[in-house]
């Protein structure tokens, strides 16, 4: 078994790079976490990636036979979800 943690930013692209068995993997977590600070636990191919505060952005099995690890979708901006801000007035005019 291989253990460790790694501590790193998360590049402009939204990336970060691990190094497994010699060969440089980059893992996708998103333009939204760009220049973030994050902190990688690794367990062999098992890898989990958290922020600052503890919370879990991406936990990921490598594929060491990719170079880039896909965030499994679409590339590009996220549509923001629908916020609600007047629930009662929002239903009423749905019945």
């Amino acid at each position: 078994m291989h253990y460790r943690v790694r501590h790193d930013r998360v590049d402009l692209h939204g990336r970060v790079t691990l190094r497994y068995l010699s060969q440089l993997h980059h893992i996708g977590l998103g333009v939204e976490h760009r220049q973030l600070r994050v902190t990688m636990f690794i367990d062999n191919k098992d890898i989990r990636i958290v922020d600052a505060d503890g919370v879990l952005i991406r936990a990921l099995t490598l594929d060491p036979s990719r170079d880039h690890q896909p965030l499994g979708r679409p590339p590009g901006r996220q549509p923001r979800p629908t916020v609600v801000h007047d629930v009662v007035r929002h239903l009423s005019a749905m019945s």
